[in-house]
């Protein structure tokens, strides 16, 4: 696995949008999000990965979904199950456009890649 580390600086409007009137009293993970910026980024993790091979998923985003797994009490299916589905980790994810996780694939290949 290779890593192409990327910027999360900028929320996509449209999720900004969508987050807000969904949950207008803010979750967790928008709080983080909000005052914490970018708690985890990729380059942090760059000395950890190969030069050359296939694209890994971000190690930053993969780090802040365990951190909100932990705030919010959650086991690893329900974990990605948010990550997918809840605005507001998408948005604390700085995704929109794509999910994150597989729900119910075990084993090794549990994270899929990314496409770049």
């Amino acid at each position: 696995m290779s890593l192409k580390p990327r910027s999360y600086q900028q929320i996509p409007v449209e999720t900004q949008r969508t987050a807000r009137a969904a949950c207008p009293k803010e979750t967790v993970a928008m709080r983080i999000r909000d005052r914490l910026d970018v708690l985890f980024a990729d380059e942090d993790f760059a000395d950890l990965y190969s030069a050359d091979g296939r694209p890994a998923l971000s190690p930053g985003q993969l780090a802040l979904v365990s951190v909100l797994q932990f705030a919010e009490d959650l086991t690893d299916r329900q974990a990605a199950a948010m990550a997918v589905r809840a605005i507001d980790w998408k948005y604390a994810l700085v995704r929109h456009e794509a999910p994150l996780f597989r729900a119910g694939v075990k084993g090794p290949r549990r994270w899929p890649v990314a496409a770049g």
